[in-house]
């Protein structure tokens, strides 16, 4: 097995144990396009890892930036699977370098303690870690349709961060990240002492539910556009969707406990969806 293949086969074990969703949605693209979205994740989930994990993640981030960018230029470590399999994808596809970049500075943003005073700053800040996933991965998956896909790909991408906003909330807690805007808390008279304390009542659901309803609708945004995808990519993307979107009313189901349990589509549920996409 030759070099590049080893390293998308690298890429592909990361999607794998990393998110399940998103590979079963995208394991139903053609060979190279798929191969191409398994390096973009390992890309992103570089990134991730490096503000989430790192021993020292800003001075790890700022390396890795300046890393990115010296592969712009064609040198990047040779033993690197990433690099080597996102290599080739660059060759292949025509894609967008300010993506990434912006990615980079959406990490970037957890390692301030940054304040989310208004929703729009939310908005912001989902643009930055997922809207530019999209704008990545659109080239691959709907080559020369790019600019027509752009505005509801960003669109999906705010809706996708906001369900992991609602899913993550005690996660993030303890990593001492907030990403309900303080406006919202202040409306429905709810305090960071309350989140701290994993009071779930009428107040949260509140708070809960209007940021939901806000995905909600930006999924139907990014709906609009759904069939300007090319058919192998149109099932896969709206799959992915569908299976983010499932997460809300795990949620509810579970009566908004996002402290203490992370939520999931199980297996039987995402098959029942990605076979009822027509």
């Amino acid at each position: 097995m030759n070099k590049i293949l080893k390293a998308y086969d690298h890429c592909e074990n990361i999607i794998k144990v990393h998110s399940k969703t998103f590979y079963r949605a995208f394991s139903l693209l053609p060979k190279d396009q798929k191969k191409a979205v398994w390096a973009v994740y390992a890309f992103c989930r570089k990134v991730d890892d490096i503000v989430d994990e790192g021993t020292n993640p800003s001075e790890e981030l700022r390396r890795f930036e300046m890393e990115f960018e010296t592969y712009l230029t064609g040198f990047y470590p040779p033993d690197e699977p990433m690099w080597v399999a996102l290599d080739d994808v660059f060759k292949r596809f025509n894609m967008d370098v300010q993506a990434f970049r912006d990615m980079i500075k959406g990490q970037r943003m957890d390692l301030g303690e940054r304040v989310y005073v208004k929703m729009d700053d939310v908005i912001d800040y989902s643009y930055h870690v997922a809207s530019t996933v999209g704008l990545m991965l659109l080239p691959i998956l709907a080559p020369g349709k790019e600019q027509s896909l752009r505005e509801d790909g960003i669109y999906l991408g705010y809706a996708m961060q906001l369900t992991n906003i609602l899913r993550d909330i005690g996660e993030d807690l303890e990593r001492g990240r907030l990403y309900i805007p303080q406006d919202l808390l202040v409306k429905y008279e709810y305090t960071v002492t309350d989140l701290k304390e994993h009071r779930i009542n009428d107040a949260f659901q509140s708070i809960w539910e209007e940021m939901a309803r806000l995905a909600e609708n930006y999924y139907e945004k990014a709906f609009r556009t759904i069939n300007l995808y090319p058919v192998y990519s149109r099932t896969p993307v709206k799959g992915a969707a569908l299976l983010y979107r499932a997460i809300l009313n795990e949620v509810r189901t579970n009566h908004y406990n996002v402290f203490s349990k992370k939520h999931y589509v199980s297996k039987d549920a995402k098959e029942k969806i990605i076979s009822s996409i027509s």
